[in-house]
């Protein structure tokens, strides 16, 4: 485990600061299963790992149970929380809400050349991704390609709110590719939804993005039956609701 710590770490900016660093190491260690969900985390073990202080670790530890990923338990110790269907299916809701009014607003006013080569050479570099099969950089392209899309539009306050909202669900996201979700199948969703707006067909690109975003509720419930042990025991009655909607 150390050494996919260490590897993580390595794929940060050294201009960052160190809790700025730590906390992007351990969210991604987290939603990646390199921290599984259940498991205990020892912040003196953090930090000599990484070879800092004890408190931009304690301080990780706050911001990633803001996020709801990890609970602080007194006198019992820091743990990964197991994924909360609910938490999934509300920020899966509040994410399809954000995407589709960018992508109406990017159809509607359009988007500058320079974004639109952007993002269609983000959907080339996915494609590069499928053979050989590097589901960890697909993964960082496809973030990549809705922070491009969103800061395209000048909306920088909606990606931090997709991204503030996102961290259980950004779990299921990585559990589902490929074995639920087809890299493929997202990629020619993405070109659906730049086609739309390349177009300016406002109506076209909201309905691609919305279909993108409801892509989970399809793979949610064969994750859930093949990972219980990642997931809460006590199932959300508003899981099958969703999903019949």
């Amino acid at each position: 485990m150390n050494t996919t710590l260490q590897a993580l770490w390595q794929e940060t900016r050294e201009g960052d600061s160190v809790r700025q660093r730590l906390y992007w190491v351990l969210r991604q260690s987290i939603i990646r299963m390199v921290l599984a969900p259940g498991q205990a985390v020892s912040e003196k073990e953090l930090a000599d790992t990484f070879s800092v202080s004890r408190q931009p670790v304690r301080e990780a530890f706050i911001r990633l149970s803001e996020a709801g990923l990890v609970e602080v338990r007194p006198q019992r110790g820091t743990y990964v929380v197991k994924i909360s269907q609910q938490a999934v299916l509300e920020a899966r809701f509040v994410r399809e809400a954000v995407e589709v009014a960018v992508a109406r607003e990017a159809a509607s006013r359009g988007l500058d050349r320079h974004v639109l080569a952007e993002l269609r050479e983000l959907i080339e570099r996915q494609r590069r991704c499928l053979e050989p099969a590097n589901h960890d950089r697909f993964f960082l392209l496809d973030e990549a390609f809705h922070r491009t899309l969103s800061l395209g539009v000048g909306q920088q306050a909606a990606w931090k709110v997709t991204e503030e909202v996102k961290a259980q669900l950004d779990r299921v996201r990585y559990l589902s590719i490929p074995a639920s979700t087809p890299i493929d199948k997202l990629i020619e969703q993405h070109v659906s939804i730049i086609d739309a707006i390349e177009s300016r067909d406002v109506e076209a690109a909201a309905e691609a993005m919305s279909i993108h975003q409801c892509e989970i509720l399809q793979s949610l419930p064969d994750l859930v039956h093949r990972f219980p042990e990642m997931f809460q025991s006590v199932p959300t009655p508003s899981l099958a609701e969703e999903i019949q909607a």
